[in-house]
């Protein structure tokens, strides 16, 4: 007997146990649409998903569906109303009253359309004979919300990522009138404007990129190997400026859909990006040429923008209709950050070499140690490349290696064109310290000479 009750505890836990576990990945489907006075949210959600439920059970295992109203009802609002927030002209709405609640089948494809999803939900529940375990069938619900106009703007803060490992919320805005905005959310995104205005848009990307380039390790390393030779602010902001260009032209490349879709892009340009640290590292350590090194820059700007558009590429769906808006803001959003960096690294590095170490020295240790870190990453991300095959060279790959190689051109052709102006003022800042050489047709090419010779050994100094 002992046995048989013990066994029976293990049993029960174990089974317990199992019915609390977080699901990997879950899938929510939800409509949004304001009518009138009124906002209607619909929702479907694995039960799998919903945890700590008191579920009414059959003798066989089944679903009691005679008795699971009011459990669904709870599990509505424990794991769902609770933690989604609506807004009304960035005001939070009041507590939504609940339309209905109901057990679904997997097999049911009602909730491909709104009208569809809102009829199934309110023809009833499943007839109570129909056996079903609690962890294959979806919960459907419809809260309705009093909102003061449907012409309203309207923003939501989908906190469904508590219902599984992960999470992806689909859901679709059907405004009065307008045409329907799908988006799908794979985290916490925080709040998501439905349709969203210019300014709305253009303050929430300047601020991705913004934190973009201060939590993107890869851009801030290419940026220190970038600051560790440099002294004066006047030639990096314009070696920083030509690394802007350059990614914002890839960037808006690939918002518009002119960059390759393949699986082997992201590691080519995750394994090009470390090069361009290794590459700037070694410059630094065999002695970086500054009339240059804005060209070797804005080459790799455009490398790092396809790196820039692979998170860019998610948040796009949050720009509304104000694309080329958010595309700008975003780039201001770097830009913003990376003067930040520089504010910080410069007067940093100066006091490095003026009091801890000389600047040669210095500048050399720093980047051994960026070339390290670099030559690490190309080699594990070179490895994660090779496991891609090669692409087949057929005709949609040849025209669009064609469009990029006329691409090319144009811009090695502006490159040409800029560096004489780049290179003037890049020495403007480096040299402005240094008297110039006076203008008499009475010096001699001997007194020329050695005021040259002084002059370099001043700058060596």
């Amino acid at each position: 007997m002992l046995i048989a009750l013990s066994a029976a505890s293990i049993l029960g836990w174990a089974i317990g146990s199992k019915a609390h576990e977080v699901p990997d990945q879950v899938t929510v489907l939800t409509f949004l649409k304001p009518e009138g006075k009124t906002l209607t949210l619909l929702v479907r959600a694995p039960m799998k998903s919903l945890r700590d439920v008191d579920v009414p059970l059959k003798a066989n295992g089944f679903l009691d569906l005679s008795r699971v109203d009011a459990p669904l009802e709870h599990a509505a609002q424990l794991w769902i109303s609770d933690f989604v927030e609506l807004y009304e002209n960035d005001a939070r709405l009041a507590k939504p009253r609940l339309l209905g609640a109901r057990v679904s089948l997997p097999s049911d494809r009602s909730f491909a359309e709104y009208d569809q999803a809102l009829a199934h939900i309110g023809s009833g529940p499943l007839p109570a004979d129909t056996e079903i375990y609690w962890e294959q069938g979806l919960l459907d619900v419809a809260y309705e919300y009093p909102i003061a106009s449907d012409g309203s703007s309207f923003a939501i803060r989908p906190g469904l990522t508590r219902l599984g490992l992960q999470v992806n919320v689909s859901m679709r805005f059907l405004p009065p009138g307008g045409a329907e905005r799908a988006f799908d959310v794979h985290a916490d995104v925080g709040v998501v404007h439905l349709d969203p205005s210019w300014r709305q848009a253009f303050g929430l990307f300047a601020w991705q990129g913004f934190l973009h380039i201060l939590d993107g390790i890869d851009h801030l390393l290419f940026l220190f190997a970038l600051v560790i030779p440099f002294r004066r602010l006047k030639p990096l902001v314009g070696i920083v400026t030509a690394f802007t260009v350059a990614h914002s032209i890839t960037l808006i490349a690939s918002a518009y859909g002119l960059a390759p879709d393949a699986l082997w892009f992201p590691p080519l340009i995750e394994t090009l990006i470390a090069v361009s640290i290794l590459y700037m590292a070694l410059e630094n350590i065999v002695g970086a040429r500054f009339e240059q090194r804005w060209a070797v820059t804005f080459a790799f700007g455009l490398v790092h923008g396809f790196g820039f558009s692979f998170l860019l590429s998610e948040r796009l769906q949050f720009a509304g209709s104000h694309l080329v808006t958010s595309l700008l803001a975003f780039n201001i959003g770097v830009e913003l950050g990376q003067l930040l960096v520089l504010i910080v690294a410069l007067p940093a590095l100066g006091f490095l070499f003026r009091h801890i170490v000389e600047k040669r020295i210095g500048t050399i240790i720093l980047s051994a140690l960026v070339a390290h870190t670099a030559w690490h990453w190309m080699v594990d991300r070179g490895g994660q490349l090779s496991q891609y095959p090669w692409p087949k060279m057929d005709a949609i790959a040849l025209s669009a290696a064609l469009w990029w190689a006329m691409a090319a051109v144009a811009l090695a052709g502006l490159i040409w064109l800029l560096s004489g102006f780049i290179g003037r003022w890049e020495r403007t800042g480096l040299d402005a310290s240094e008297p110039s050489l006076p203008h008499t047709p009475l010096l001699s090419k001997r007194c020329a000479s050695r005021w040259n010779m002084g002059r370099a050994r001043r700058k060596a100094i």
